[in-house]
């Protein structure tokens, strides 16, 4: 694992707002400067050099209890969910139904995280029809990891700070050691939830607030919460009834644990786990002028979320598995939609590109 990034790092996030290029010290090379957006310039020149406290008590608006319970409850209540799932196991059984439900239901909500609130309205790395957009934006919602305006500041601002003092969820906030790297670590996974709120993000989705249709679907975001929760639920009970069952309350209960409550806590923790695994553990192909590493088991569960270095090299692209054997299930979804007029203007990078940023060692 490289060295761990000093917390200081603010000054050189400042002084590549103007310059063309950055003198990478260590490859003894000339590479682009991480972008900087206009509005933070002022904010990086004042916080370079604090500590991490320093920064959150400038930077933060600290959570009220209200939504520290409520994230308390979102983080645990799917972990209460696996543990009675698979009690339900040992006492009443479970079919395939349900377990089926799980898949469909997971799919479709990493699916909206990935392909929706991470690669269509964070990035823009395509362009979809209405409908898809309104598809994707739901399926994203009932992930239930916040709204799509939050998502998307949240992100966009933790690439322009990747590990560095200002990102929300960097595993090398810490320092170094084992005590450093686990409490980094617990950080980068759920711990940043309960921190507060990053003071400005609404700059950064200016563009989305624009957008009727994000406003629509980001208003409603606990009504496509609890959607996803009472929809397997039902879907399981009518599917038991068709088939002549005896048990159909029952069997649409067990529909809401699997396909929504446990599904959550499986979501929820592959997606954390790109924040704090794919920061950590992995490969490097690409200068990324952070921690980000390319993790082959994320790149499987997190629908090519895992291929993270090749992301944050490349934060535009729809592609995150540059590589033929780097499978990315969210790209070969975009990529097919766009053969049926449903999207358009798939962004990838060129090869002189990829070669420019390839990492020589």
């Amino acid at each position: 694992m490289s060295a761990t990034p000093s917390l200081p790092t603010l000054p050189l996030v400042a002084s590549a707002i103007a310059a063309p290029g950055i003198v990478d010290k260590g490859a003894g090379k000339v590479v682009e400067p991480k972008p900087v957006h206009a509005a933070e310039r002022d904010a990086a020149t004042e916080l370079a050099g604090l500590s991490r406290e320093e920064v959150l008590a400038t930077e933060h608006e600290p959570a009220s209890k209200l939504e520290q319970a409520v994230t308390l409850f979102i983080v645990v209540v799917p972990l209460i969910g696996l543990g009675v799932g698979i009690w339900s196991l040992w006492g009443v059984g479970i079919s395939w139904i349900h377990l089926v439900l799980m898949g469909v239901f997971y799919v479709l909500t990493a699916g909206g995280i990935t392909v929706g609130f991470h690669r269509y309205f964070t990035h823009k790395s395509y362009e979809a029809v209405r409908p898809v957009q309104f598809l994707i934006g739901v399926c994203g919602s009932m992930a239930a990891q916040g709204s799509i305006l939050r998502w998307a500041g949240y992100h966009r601002r933790h690439h322009q700070h990747s590990d560095d003092t200002l990102d929300p969820h960097s595993p090398h906030a810490y320092g170094g050691g084992v005590w450093g790297i686990i409490r980094g670590a617990w950080h980068a996974h759920v711990g940043w939830l309960f921190e507060g709120h990053p003071k400005g993000v609404e700059r950064y989705v200016v563009d989305l607030k624009k957008d009727p249709l994000i406003r629509f679907i980001d208003k409603l975001f606990v009504v496509w919460v609890v959607l996803g929760i009472v929809l397997p639920g039902v879907i399981a009970g009518l599917v038991t009834y068709w088939m002549g069952g005896d048990n159909v309350l029952i069997s649409g209960l067990l529909g809401a644990l699997w396909g929504g409550v446990v599904r959550l806590f499986l979501v929820h923790h592959v997606t954390w786990s790109i924040n704090s695994v794919c920061h950590i553990w992995g490969s490097r192909d690409f200068e990324s002028h952070d921690e980000s590493r390319n993790n082959v088991i994320f790149g499987i569960l997190a629908l090519g979320e895992g291929w993270h270095n090749n992301h944050h090299a490349f934060p535009a692209s729809a592609r995150h598995g540059l590589k033929w054997w780097q499978f990315d299930a969210s790209y070969v979804f975009i990529k097919a939609l766009s053969y049926v007029g449903l999207t358009r203007d798939v962004r990838v990078p060129l090869p002189e590109r990829m070669e420019a940023k390839r990492r020589k060692n």
